[in-house]
């Protein structure tokens, strides 16, 4: 991530797709990105998934079923997503969004990796 510039493409259109568990993000610089609701969940950049510093993250697990309840703007750098899993604390800066959407495949490989090792699962208990 390289941070919030005066450069950094912001959203042009955000775009909740319930039934089909996914949040479709414009850019202004003409690139879009389909996120799946359980990839923005277990990839929160919020202190209660990535911790208080690298090795400190916390696995997500049983999130293939969880929702948007709520999406919130924050300033003009971020939104604020609520959860259905109640979880609501994650700011979505538009430099995390394209992070997340140029390195989804990556992400989400690693994410699935760690899930195996871990022997969890992502289905809800």
């Amino acid at each position: 991530m390289t941070g919030l510039t005066p450069d950094t493409p912001w959203p042009t259109e955000i775009t909740l797709h319930q039934s089909s568990r996914r949040l479709d993000v414009m850019f202004s610089n003409g690139n879009g990105y389909q996120f799946p609701i359980e990839y923005l969940r277990v990839y929160s950049p919020s202190a209660e998934v990535r911790g208080h510093g690298p090795g400190q993250e916390v696995l997500q697990t049983g999130k293939r079923e969880v929702t948007i309840k709520e999406i919130a703007p924050v300033g003009h750098y971020a939104i604020q997503i609520s959860f259905s899993d109640g979880h609501e604390t994650g700011i979505y800066s538009w430099d995390y969004l394209l992070d997340l959407g140029l390195h989804q495949d990556e992400y989400w490989a690693n994410y699935l990796n760690r899930l195996e090792a871990a022997g969890a699962s992502r289905d809800p208990h």
